[in-house]
Protein backbone atom coordinates (compact mmCIF):
# COMPACT_ATOMS: atom_id res chain seq x y z
CA UNK A 1 0.00 0.00 0.00
CA UNK A 2 1.15 3.45 -1.03
CA UNK A 3 2.43 5.77 2.34
CA UNK A 4 0.40 8.61 2.09
CA UNK A 5 0.86 10.18 5.69
CA UNK A 6 4.21 10.46 7.66
CA UNK A 7 1.90 9.88 10.67
CA UNK A 8 -1.79 8.46 11.17
CA UNK A 9 -3.76 9.74 14.37
CA UNK A 10 -6.32 7.56 15.88
CA UNK A 11 -8.81 8.47 18.56
CA UNK A 12 -11.20 10.15 20.17
CA UNK A 13 -12.46 13.65 18.97
CA UNK A 14 -14.12 16.39 20.72
CA UNK A 15 -15.58 19.81 20.76
CA UNK A 16 -13.42 21.42 23.67
CA UNK A 17 -15.08 24.19 25.94
CA UNK A 18 -12.24 25.78 27.56
CA UNK A 19 -12.30 27.77 30.38
CA UNK A 20 -9.16 29.36 32.29
CA UNK A 21 -7.96 32.19 34.23
CA UNK A 22 -8.65 30.73 37.48
CA UNK A 23 -6.09 31.33 40.01
CA UNK A 24 -7.09 27.81 42.22
CA UNK A 25 -10.17 25.20 41.95
CA UNK A 26 -13.33 26.28 43.71
CA UNK A 27 -14.25 24.58 46.96
CA UNK A 28 -17.92 23.00 46.77
CA UNK A 29 -20.34 25.41 46.74
CA UNK A 30 -18.30 27.85 45.71
CA UNK A 31 -18.58 29.97 42.08
CA UNK A 32 -15.19 31.29 40.44
CA UNK A 33 -15.57 33.39 37.49
CA UNK A 34 -13.48 34.42 34.03
CA UNK A 35 -13.36 36.39 30.89
CA UNK A 36 -11.29 33.32 29.61
CA UNK A 37 -13.07 31.38 27.20
CA UNK A 38 -12.33 29.18 23.84
CA UNK A 39 -14.34 26.84 21.74
CA UNK A 40 -11.88 24.39 19.75
CA UNK A 41 -11.18 21.17 18.56
CA UNK A 42 -10.09 19.06 21.27
CA UNK A 43 -9.19 15.18 21.94
CA UNK A 44 -5.87 13.96 22.15
CA UNK A 45 -6.55 12.91 18.58
CA UNK A 46 -6.71 16.09 17.50
CA UNK A 47 -3.85 17.84 19.80
CA UNK A 48 -1.29 15.55 18.54
CA UNK A 49 -2.47 15.14 14.87
CA UNK A 50 -2.59 19.17 14.32
CA UNK A 51 1.12 19.21 16.54
CA UNK A 52 2.73 17.10 14.09
CA UNK A 53 0.99 18.80 10.98
CA UNK A 54 2.62 22.24 12.02
CA UNK A 55 6.25 20.85 11.86
CA UNK A 56 5.77 19.84 8.74
CA UNK A 57 4.48 16.14 8.90
CA UNK A 58 1.85 15.26 6.30
CA UNK A 59 -1.47 13.85 9.00
CA UNK A 60 -4.10 11.91 8.47
CA UNK A 61 -7.10 11.19 11.42
CA UNK A 62 -9.14 8.32 12.11
CA UNK A 63 -12.27 9.49 14.06
CA UNK A 64 -15.74 10.28 14.47
CA UNK A 65 -17.84 13.35 14.45
CA UNK A 66 -21.71 14.37 14.58
CA UNK A 67 -23.03 15.63 11.68
CA UNK A 68 -23.44 18.63 12.63
CA UNK A 69 -20.01 19.78 13.50
CA UNK A 70 -19.01 18.32 9.84
CA UNK A 71 -18.18 21.84 8.18
CA UNK A 72 -16.64 22.99 11.47
CA UNK A 73 -13.99 20.18 12.39
CA UNK A 74 -13.50 20.05 8.41
CA UNK A 75 -12.59 23.69 7.80
CA UNK A 76 -10.88 24.04 11.30
CA UNK A 77 -8.29 21.12 9.90
CA UNK A 78 -8.21 22.02 6.52
CA UNK A 79 -6.23 25.25 8.59
CA UNK A 80 -3.21 23.27 9.91
CA UNK A 81 -3.15 21.39 7.21
CA UNK A 82 -4.51 17.85 8.43
CA UNK A 83 -6.24 15.42 5.78
CA UNK A 84 -10.06 15.03 6.79
CA UNK A 85 -11.15 11.86 4.96
CA UNK A 86 -10.28 9.38 7.85
CA UNK A 87 -13.20 10.69 9.51
CA UNK A 88 -16.82 9.89 10.02
CA UNK A 89 -20.28 11.00 10.43
CA UNK A 90 -21.56 9.18 13.48
CA UNK A 91 -24.78 8.65 14.60
CA UNK A 92 -25.29 10.75 17.46
CA UNK A 93 -23.30 13.67 18.65
CA UNK A 94 -19.66 14.57 18.33
CA UNK A 95 -18.09 14.36 21.96
CA UNK A 96 -17.93 17.47 24.34
CA UNK A 97 -15.73 18.12 26.90
CA UNK A 98 -15.72 21.26 29.23
CA UNK A 99 -11.95 21.97 30.23
CA UNK A 100 -11.65 23.75 33.58
CA UNK A 101 -7.72 25.01 33.89
CA UNK A 102 -5.12 26.53 36.54
CA UNK A 103 -2.06 27.20 35.75
CA UNK A 104 -0.95 23.96 37.27
CA UNK A 105 -3.13 21.47 36.14
CA UNK A 106 -6.74 20.83 34.76
CA UNK A 107 -10.40 19.00 35.02
CA UNK A 108 -12.06 17.58 32.39
CA UNK A 109 -16.20 16.93 32.53
CA UNK A 110 -16.99 14.90 29.38
CA UNK A 111 -19.50 13.86 26.96
CA UNK A 112 -18.13 10.97 25.17
CA UNK A 113 -20.72 11.06 22.59
CA UNK A 114 -20.14 9.00 18.71
CA UNK A 115 -16.73 8.03 20.11
CA UNK A 116 -18.24 5.02 21.40
CA UNK A 117 -17.49 3.38 18.13
CA UNK A 118 -14.59 4.35 17.32
CA UNK A 119 -12.57 1.58 17.78
CA UNK A 120 -14.75 -0.36 14.85
CA UNK A 121 -14.20 2.19 13.21
CA UNK A 122 -10.17 1.41 13.74
CA UNK A 123 -10.11 -2.18 12.74
CA UNK A 124 -12.76 -1.42 9.51
CA UNK A 125 -13.71 1.38 7.41
CA UNK A 126 -10.64 3.00 8.81
CA UNK A 127 -8.04 0.67 8.58
CA UNK A 128 -7.08 1.75 5.25
CA UNK A 129 -5.93 5.16 6.79
CA UNK A 130 -3.54 3.39 9.20
CA UNK A 131 -1.99 1.57 6.97
CA UNK A 132 -1.16 4.22 4.88
CA UNK A 133 1.49 5.63 7.43
CA UNK A 134 4.81 5.26 8.35
CA UNK A 135 3.65 5.56 11.79
CA UNK A 136 -0.04 5.14 13.97
CA UNK A 137 -0.79 7.10 17.22
CA UNK A 138 -3.04 5.54 19.20
CA UNK A 139 -4.72 8.72 21.05
CA UNK A 140 -7.50 6.21 22.86
CA UNK A 141 -7.39 3.28 25.44
CA UNK A 142 -7.64 0.77 22.68
CA UNK A 143 -9.79 -1.93 22.98
CA UNK A 144 -8.17 -5.26 23.51
CA UNK A 145 -10.30 -6.58 20.80
CA UNK A 146 -9.15 -4.09 18.38
CA UNK A 147 -5.65 -4.24 19.45
CA UNK A 148 -5.26 -7.77 18.80
CA UNK A 149 -6.49 -7.47 15.19
CA UNK A 150 -4.80 -4.10 14.24
CA UNK A 151 -1.24 -4.09 16.01
CA UNK A 152 -0.22 -7.03 14.81
CA UNK A 153 -1.21 -6.27 10.99
CA UNK A 154 0.91 -2.82 11.16
CA UNK A 155 3.99 -4.39 12.65
CA UNK A 156 3.83 -6.92 9.49
CA UNK A 157 3.81 -3.64 7.64
CA UNK A 158 7.00 -2.35 8.66
CA UNK A 159 4.20 0.91 10.81
CA UNK A 160 5.58 1.68 14.12
CA UNK A 161 3.13 2.37 16.79
CA UNK A 162 2.64 5.05 19.58
CA UNK A 163 -0.33 4.86 22.35
CA UNK A 164 -1.64 7.84 24.68
CA UNK A 165 -4.25 5.98 26.34
CA UNK A 166 -4.86 9.22 28.46
CA UNK A 167 -6.05 8.98 31.80
CA UNK A 168 -8.57 5.56 31.77
CA UNK A 169 -8.49 4.06 35.19
CA UNK A 170 -10.45 0.96 34.21
CA UNK A 171 -8.32 0.01 31.23
CA UNK A 172 -5.29 0.56 32.90
CA UNK A 173 -5.78 -1.88 35.90
CA UNK A 174 -7.54 -4.66 33.69
CA UNK A 175 -4.85 -7.14 32.59
CA UNK A 176 -6.67 -7.80 29.37
CA UNK A 177 -5.23 -4.58 28.37
CA UNK A 178 -1.26 -5.95 29.16
CA UNK A 179 -0.65 -7.18 25.92
CA UNK A 180 -1.17 -4.22 24.06
CA UNK A 181 0.73 -2.35 26.10
CA UNK A 182 3.97 -4.32 25.31
CA UNK A 183 3.38 -4.71 21.87
CA UNK A 184 2.65 -0.70 20.98
CA UNK A 185 6.45 0.58 20.41
CA UNK A 186 5.74 3.55 22.32
CA UNK A 187 3.50 3.70 25.27
CA UNK A 188 3.25 7.65 26.46
CA UNK A 189 2.07 7.47 30.02
CA UNK A 190 2.06 10.37 32.57
CA UNK A 191 2.67 10.06 36.38
CA UNK A 192 -0.76 9.58 37.31
CA UNK A 193 -0.99 6.69 34.41
CA UNK A 194 1.97 5.07 35.90
CA UNK A 195 0.61 5.08 39.53
CA UNK A 196 -2.15 3.22 37.94
CA UNK A 197 -0.43 1.00 36.32
CA UNK A 198 2.21 0.12 38.72
CA UNK A 199 1.18 2.00 42.20
CA UNK A 200 3.59 4.07 41.91
CA UNK A 201 4.66 7.48 40.35
CA UNK A 202 8.46 7.13 41.47
CA UNK A 203 10.20 7.43 38.13
CA UNK A 204 12.91 4.34 38.63
CA UNK A 205 10.07 2.05 39.97
CA UNK A 206 7.98 2.56 36.84
CA UNK A 207 10.89 1.57 34.70
CA UNK A 208 11.93 -1.48 36.32
CA UNK A 209 8.25 -2.52 36.45
CA UNK A 210 8.13 -1.72 32.48
CA UNK A 211 11.17 -3.34 32.00
CA UNK A 212 10.03 -6.71 33.91
CA UNK A 213 6.93 -6.41 32.00
CA UNK A 214 8.26 -5.79 28.58
CA UNK A 215 7.15 -1.92 27.43
CA UNK A 216 9.49 -1.57 24.52
CA UNK A 217 11.24 1.60 24.82
CA UNK A 218 9.88 3.47 27.79
CA UNK A 219 9.12 6.72 28.79
CA UNK A 220 7.30 8.65 31.30
CA UNK A 221 6.33 12.14 30.98
CA UNK A 222 6.56 14.37 33.91
CA UNK A 223 4.54 17.90 33.79
CA UNK A 224 6.36 20.72 34.53
CA UNK A 225 9.13 18.39 35.42
CA UNK A 226 9.64 17.56 31.69
CA UNK A 227 9.84 14.14 30.92
CA UNK A 228 12.20 10.72 31.44
CA UNK A 229 12.97 7.75 29.03
CA UNK A 230 15.18 4.26 29.21
CA UNK A 231 18.33 4.18 27.68
CA UNK A 232 20.48 0.93 27.86
CA UNK A 233 19.25 0.58 31.45
CA UNK A 234 20.11 4.28 32.42
CA UNK A 235 17.23 6.69 33.11
CA UNK A 236 17.09 9.50 30.76
CA UNK A 237 15.62 13.12 32.10
CA UNK A 238 15.13 16.71 30.28
CA UNK A 239 13.32 19.21 31.41
CA UNK A 240 11.30 21.62 29.63
CA UNK A 241 11.81 25.39 28.19
CA UNK A 242 10.87 28.23 30.88
CA UNK A 243 6.93 29.71 29.71
CA UNK A 244 4.46 31.32 31.27
CA UNK A 245 2.04 28.58 31.71
CA UNK A 246 -1.61 29.66 30.18
CA UNK A 247 -3.77 26.62 29.89
CA UNK A 248 -2.07 23.04 30.24
CA UNK A 249 -4.69 21.61 28.31
CA UNK A 250 -3.55 19.08 25.84
CA UNK A 251 0.33 19.45 26.86
CA UNK A 252 0.86 15.75 27.00
CA UNK A 253 -0.26 15.30 23.45
CA UNK A 254 1.41 18.18 22.18
CA UNK A 255 4.59 16.43 23.29
CA UNK A 256 3.39 13.19 21.76
CA UNK A 257 3.42 15.56 18.59
CA UNK A 258 7.21 16.26 19.16
CA UNK A 259 8.56 13.26 20.13
CA UNK A 260 7.16 11.59 17.14
CA UNK A 261 8.46 13.98 14.86
CA UNK A 262 12.00 13.31 16.34
CA UNK A 263 11.17 9.91 15.54
CA UNK A 264 10.56 10.20 12.51
CA UNK A 265 13.79 12.06 12.26
CA UNK A 266 15.56 8.92 13.27
CA UNK A 267 16.41 11.60 16.21
CA UNK A 268 18.48 10.07 19.36
CA UNK A 269 16.69 9.49 22.56
CA UNK A 270 16.81 12.79 24.18
CA UNK A 271 16.52 14.79 21.03
CA UNK A 272 13.06 12.54 20.70
CA UNK A 273 12.80 14.52 24.68
CA UNK A 274 13.55 17.52 24.05
CA UNK A 275 11.46 18.03 21.15
CA UNK A 276 8.42 16.30 22.90
CA UNK A 277 9.59 18.99 26.29
CA UNK A 278 9.38 22.11 23.51
CA UNK A 279 6.11 21.50 22.22
CA UNK A 280 4.75 20.42 25.51
CA UNK A 281 5.71 23.50 27.27
CA UNK A 282 4.69 25.93 24.40
CA UNK A 283 1.18 24.21 23.99
CA UNK A 284 0.15 25.86 27.68
CA UNK A 285 1.28 29.49 26.29
CA UNK A 286 -2.13 29.87 25.24
CA UNK A 287 -5.98 28.74 26.04
CA UNK A 288 -6.88 25.14 24.23
CA UNK A 289 -4.53 22.29 23.07
CA UNK A 290 -3.94 23.84 19.63
CA UNK A 291 -3.19 27.94 19.77
CA UNK A 292 -0.02 27.41 21.73
CA UNK A 293 1.91 24.49 19.61
CA UNK A 294 4.90 25.54 17.57
CA UNK A 295 5.73 25.48 13.75
CA UNK A 296 9.29 23.76 13.12
CA UNK A 297 11.08 27.16 12.86
CA UNK A 298 9.97 28.30 15.98
CA UNK A 299 11.17 24.64 17.90
CA UNK A 300 14.43 24.66 16.89
CA UNK A 301 14.66 28.50 17.91
CA UNK A 302 13.94 27.44 21.23
CA UNK A 303 15.65 23.73 20.78
CA UNK A 304 18.80 25.70 20.42
CA UNK A 305 18.38 28.24 23.05
CA UNK A 306 17.30 25.68 25.58
CA UNK A 307 19.24 22.19 24.87
CA UNK A 308 22.34 23.11 22.01
CA UNK A 309 25.03 22.14 24.64
CA UNK A 310 23.83 18.69 24.80
CA UNK A 311 24.23 18.40 21.23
Amino acid sequence: MTVRFDVAVVGEIYVDHIFSGFPAWPLPGEEVTTDAYTREMGGGTIATACGLARLGRKVGVVGLIGADDRAWFEQRLAGYGVAFDGIRIGDGFTGTTISISTPQDRSFFTHIGVNSAVGALAMGEGLATLCAASHVHFAMPVPHTVAQVVLPLLAARGITTSLDMGYQPEWLASPVNRPTITQVDYLMPNEKEAELLFGSTDVGTYFDHAARIGIRNPLLKLGARGAAALDNGEIVHVRPPVVQAVDATGAGDAFDAGFIDALLDAAPLRRRLERGCITGALSTRKPGALGGIPDAQELWTVHDRNYALHD
